[in-house]
């Protein structure tokens, strides 16, 4: 079996974030990237069909020079070999075309990516992945059970949870719970020094064409300071939540 987990490049969630002075662009001074969260739950679950079944794992991302220490840590906690795309990820149908293109020409029989990425939170790449490939789609998936040419996947609905079995190829987007947490891979020094050796490769992009287009951004308003209300002032507590939360 092989399998292609897609990954991006986001910063870590402790991570300040600014634009730049005409606020028409993410200012990635000072920075710390980290792979996506999601995506780190389906490259665990990779690697551990990986160990189960003798799967071949290939990590593929779409980004500039700059996202390869995120790759070599793909690569330190289990995966075979890795691909770059050397294109700046400006919309998800431009990554999707990139990862589509790599995932045909390399014969793979499943797909797994988060499903969606926790800087812009779009949530489309998987779904168009699974489009230009015309493969069977399955996403917010908590729970994946591989039987020879046929995925069982669990994925949450409103008010419960839903049983899919699909045919391979497909494309699967996980979230958390299609692994628990705690079985989440931090790499030890051996898988550290492996991935300096093993396999990435770069391609440059088969399309430049790109459908959106960021017009400005926009930081979230600061908290405004916070009133104390004596506890016995319920007056006060109503008039404010009324004039100036206006929540009531």
């Amino acid at each position: 079996m092989k399998i292609l987990v897609c990954i991006s490049s986001v910063p870590d969630t402790t991570s300040k974030i600014n634009f730049t002075a005409d606020k028409s662009a993410f200012d990635k001074t000072g920075i710390q990237w980290v792979i996506n969260p999601l995506d780190e739950f389906a490259l665990t679950k990779a690697v551990k069909l990986q160990e189960s079944q003798g799967a071949t794992v290939t990590v593929v991302n779409v980004g500039e020079t700059a996202a390869e220490p995120v790759i070599r840590k793909a690569l330190a906690i289990g995966a075979n070999d890795a691909v770059r795309v050397n294109a700046d990820p400006k919309d998800s149908f431009s990554v999707a075309k990139e990862i589509a293109h790599i995932a045909q020409n390399g014969g793979y029989d499943l797909i797994l990516c988060g499903k969606e990425s926790i800087d812009y939170n779009g949530g489309a790449v998987p779904g168009m992945v699974a489009q230009l490939l015309n493969q069977p789609f399955v996403n917010a998936c908590v729970g994946l059970e591989v039987n020879g040419s046929e995925v069982q996947a669990v994925r949450e609905i409103e008010g419960g949870k839903e049983t899919i079995s699909v045919k391979l190829p497909a494309v699967i987007a996980g979230q958390k719970g299609m692994v628990d947490e705690k079985d989440l891979i931090i790499p030890n020094m051996r898988g550290i020094m492996s991935a300096r050796t093993k396999p990435l490769q770069v391609q440059e992009p088969v399309a430049t064409e790109v459908r959106v287009e960021g017009v400005s951004y926009d930081s979230v308003p600061a908290r405004a300071a916070v009133k104390m209300v004596s506890a016995d002032n319920i007056d006060e507590l109503v008039r404010l939540l009324h004039e100036e939360a206006k929540v009531i």
